[in-house]
């Protein structure tokens, strides 16, 4: 079958060849709960199951998340008084859909080597949807809240889904410049959290969060601070200490201070182009469409860090600007300038431009990866090739 398109070039392929897996997991929770809880699960898994589909699988219960309270509370305003709240049930659903996929992706590693299937397109795949799932996580949260009188203001959540993104990013630029991908603590905590915080909400209610914590500190202040606190008190002080000790050891990948921040000039740039729009937008778009501009961000931010990770796996150097951001650049400027009749439509398009590229994008390397091992991206079967 022809490939869709070559995003991979020949110097990254030769790089994957000599790819070695490398990470480190040193957070309580994961390693004397979640892993051997994950050991037990996958010993019931048929051996015939291929481990990217049950990485895709878990992915799917995401977004299935996501589309089912965009239909519920597209504009995050059924949290509010007066306004019809989220069946229980929906909340119900969300934390056993959001632990499952949190199980599947413990699951995939474990049965990629138990079926002796491991190989480079694997991780690839499965931190490829991680990065995507950041807007799918922080969207569906965020309908607990809301953007009412005592929930968060959809502006805020634009910055709290930034920070969200830049603590995912961190850690693939750990890797970038250790050659060891360091798991980060926050993961883990947070998806066991959010999977209790779904079903008690259906319990309690969404009222029992505008409730304050103490004195005038609400739940919403609490969900805004255990965000900012694990990325900026713990995230970003562990990657900054284990790229020094790197250094110090002489094991940096980069020397140049230019070439190991080098992949954040794309995510810098796409912040800037996203936050311009917001700040001198005509209509306000952020406040007219709050889930398709952050769906937007997300994704694009997906598209930028697959890139970078393709890069830091295959040993080559980072892509200074991702291609998406030009056109992106000139939408911006359609948009602030007022030279686009219908901000709204532009965004719509311009959305569905993104996600069709970033699906091509990953459609395309999954197919180029797997022709290149000679595999079935979905089926432990070997593929007849010519």
């Amino acid at each position: 079958m022809a490939l869709l398109y070559e995003y991979v070039t020949q110097e990254q392929l030769a790089g994957f060849d000599k790819y070695k897996y490398s990470a480190v997991d040193s957070n309580p929770l994961s390693v004397y709960i979640m892993h051997p809880f994950w050991n037990f699960l996958v010993k019931f898994l048929p051996k015939w199951l291929a481990p990217n589909l049950i990485t895709f699988t878990g992915f799917m219960f995401l977004v299935v998340n996501f589309l089912m309270l965009a239909f519920y509370d597209f504009d995050f305003n059924a949290s509010a008084a007066g306004h019809d709240h989220v069946p229980s049930w929906v909340w119900v659903t969300a934390g056993v859909f959001n632990f499952l996929a949190y199980t599947l992706d413990g699951v995939d590693g474990k049965q990629a080597r138990r079926t002796n299937s491991s190989t480079p397109l694997g991780e690839l795949f499965d931190h490829g949807l991680d990065s995507w799932a950041c807007i799918f996580f922080v969207a569906t949260v965020y309908s607990i809240f809301g953007r009412g009188p005592s929930g968060v203001g959809v502006v805020t959540l634009y910055y709290i889904l930034w920070v969200v993104l830049f603590s995912f990013i961190l850690s693939h630029w750990e890797k970038y410049n250790t050659g060891v991908l360091f798991l980060p603590w926050g993961y883990d905590v947070s998806q066991v959290t959010i999977s209790l915080v779904y079903v008690v909400t259906a319990v309690v209610g969404v009222d029992s969060w505008y409730q304050p914590v103490l004195f005038h500190f609400l739940y919403r202040d609490l969900f805004t601070f255990m965000i900012v606190a694990c990325s900026f008190l713990v995230t970003l002080p562990m990657s900054l200490y284990n790229v020094l000790k790197a250094y110090r050891s002489n094991s940096l990948k980069h020397s140049s201070l230019y070439e190991a921040f080098l992949p954040f000039l794309s995510p810098v740039i796409l912040f800037v182009l996203s936050t311009i729009w917001v700040l001198f937008s005509p209509s306000d778009i952020l406040e007219l469409q709050p889930r398709l501009y952050y769906l937007m961000v997300g994704t694009a931010f997906a598209n930028v860090t697959c890139k970078l990770i393709v890069c830091q796996m295959s040993s080559t150097r980072c892509q200074p600007l991702s291609w998406l951001l030009l056109p992106m650049a000139g939408v911006v400027v359609l948009a602030v300038s007022g030279l686009a009749p219908d901000e709204t439509l532009l965004l719509y398009l311009w959305t569905a431009a993104v996600l069709l590229a970033h699906i091509h994008y990953g459609v395309s390397v999954v197919q180029q990866l797997s022709h290149h091992f000679g595999i079935r991206a979905f089926s432990l079967k070997k593929p007849n090739i010519d």
